[in-house]
């Protein structure tokens, strides 16, 4: 139990890290002004292609694994019928 509360506080410090990390180089700017709204915005831009990158690498993945097991299960099955 002491392992599993332990691992859930450094996750949560971990990840409040990086999203802090992202967000102090727009302090600079005042709140309201231009450069602050286009700093949020460019933060949020790249936060959003990483994670689609991430999800579109995981799928091919996925894809390339599956289809290599389904491809050797075809070449046993033809191996099968051609020595038959």
């Amino acid at each position: 139990m002491i392992k599993k509360i332990f691992l859930v506080l450094v996750l949560v410090i971990g990840f409040n890290n990086i999203v802090y990390s992202e967000e102090r180089k727009c302090d600079e700017f005042k709140k309201f002004s231009m450069d602050y709204m286009k700093c949020k915005a460019n933060s949020l831009k790249n936060k959003s292609i990483s994670a689609g990158k991430n999800f579109a690498g995981d799928t091919k993945e996925f894809q390339k694994k599956t289809w290599s097991e389904d491809k050797k299960k075809l070449i046993e099955v033809k191996e099968k019928v051609l020595d038959k």
